[in-house]
């Protein structure tokens, strides 16, 4: 008997009305959002323009989505193409199947374009991008837990899987690989950020760090997966495409660290000058504003002494009624004369 798992949702789909809410396409929805949102703050910490992560992302996140689907279509073609298959069931992304392979050569192609568009570097945007590349898998891996899809091997662990019974899948407790990935991507994440921060990496060093940081935990995760796949040599396909990457990503930083060492100064051209126009501008109108708090203190300590001296004058216009009151508004006109003067000559 289980004393302990992980529940699987009973439907990945809520109805609202004709409107079918996926629980999987809110996975991918809200890894988009953190990965756009994460990069912005990190391109403006280099010295980007904020917003131009989100500009760059409306072209690499359909390329992505395309990109993804492809390698899925194409590493899993039975499902598809072969016998007593349906083969307009590959157009419906939303029932799962991405791979992150796909997603990340066909969306570097997007990026590639718009940061073309916008005269950017690629290595630089593909850098501020990479740790909210992780989280976004960390998200977009729950996807598979609403479609009960993806898990490893039978155990009976307290955080196993239960799965139930359905088309392609028999009911039992499994290892729940899309946590340990989801766990794992947050893991990337955090070195992704520490390494960049410690080692002030750049051009493209710390996307790669990501790439091959990534492979190493999907290499022995792929591994403990049972659904269907292709096998070269004993191994699954994407088990061989994640050695095969992780060797890439290694090389390119050990190059690129000899060829382009440290870190890009500009990121995108213009942005610095206008933060210091912007700054500069700040501090202009913080001066007027300081200027005008002047005047207007002084316009009212005038005004206070100008009521004192008529008040005075008043007075001695009034008749004193004895030489000591007379002698007492004398001095009293004197000492402001006096603090007039004083004034005049600190303004001047």
């Amino acid at each position: 008997m289980d004393l302990a798992y992980i529940p699987s949702p009973s439907t990945g789909v809520i109805n609202l009305g004709p409107i079918p809410l996926r629980g999987y396409a809110f996975c991918i929805i809200i890894g988009v959002f953190v990965a756009v949102w994460f990069g912005n703050k990190r391109w403006v910490a280099r010295g980007g323009r904020s917003g131009t992560v989100a500009d760059i992302a409306v072209w690499a996140v359909p390329f992505g989505l395309v990109g993804g689907r492809l390698y899925h279509v194409i590493t899993d073609y039975q499902l598809y193409f072969s016998e007593g298959e349906n083969w307009v069931d590959a157009f419906k992304i939303w029932q799962g199947g991405l791979g992150i392979w796909g997603a990340i050569a066909l969306g570097a192609v997007g990026a590639w374009i718009g940061c073309r568009r916008r005269g950017i570097p690629l290595p630089a945007w593909a850098d501020a991008l990479a740790p909210g590349i992780a989280l976004a898998q960390a998200c977009g891996r729950w996807g598979n837990w609403f479609n009960q899809e993806l898990y490893g091997k039978e155990t009976d662990l307290p955080w196993a899987l239960k799965i139930s019974e359905g088309p392609n899948r028999v009911a039992g407790t499994y290892h729940p690989t899309f946590l340990y990935e989801s766990l794992w991507c947050i893991g990337v994440a955090l070195l992704v950020i520490w390494a960049d921060r410690r080692f002030k990496l750049g051009h493209g060093r710390v996307f790669a760090l990501y790439v091959a940081a990534y492979c190493a935990g999907r290499a022995w995760i792929e591994y403990m997966r049972v659904d269907e796949a292709h096998h070269i040599l004993g191994l699954r396909l994407n088990v061989w495409t994640a050695l095969i990457v992780f060797v890439l990503a290694v090389a390119y930083m050990v190059i690129s660290a000899k060829l382009r060492p440290g870190r890009e100064e500009t990121v995108e051209p213009g942005a610095a000058e206008e933060a210091a126009e912007a700054a500069k501008t700040g501090d202009a109108e913080g001066v007027e504003s300081a200027e005008a708090d002047a005047d207007s203190e002084s316009a009212e300590d005038s005004k206070d002494d100008t009521a004192a001296k008529e008040d005075v004058a008043a007075k001695t216009d009034a008749g004193p009624k004895s030489d000591a009151d007379s002698e007492s508004a004398e001095a009293a006109v004197t000492t402001l004369e006096k603090s007039d003067t004083a004034e005049a000559a600190k303004n001047g």
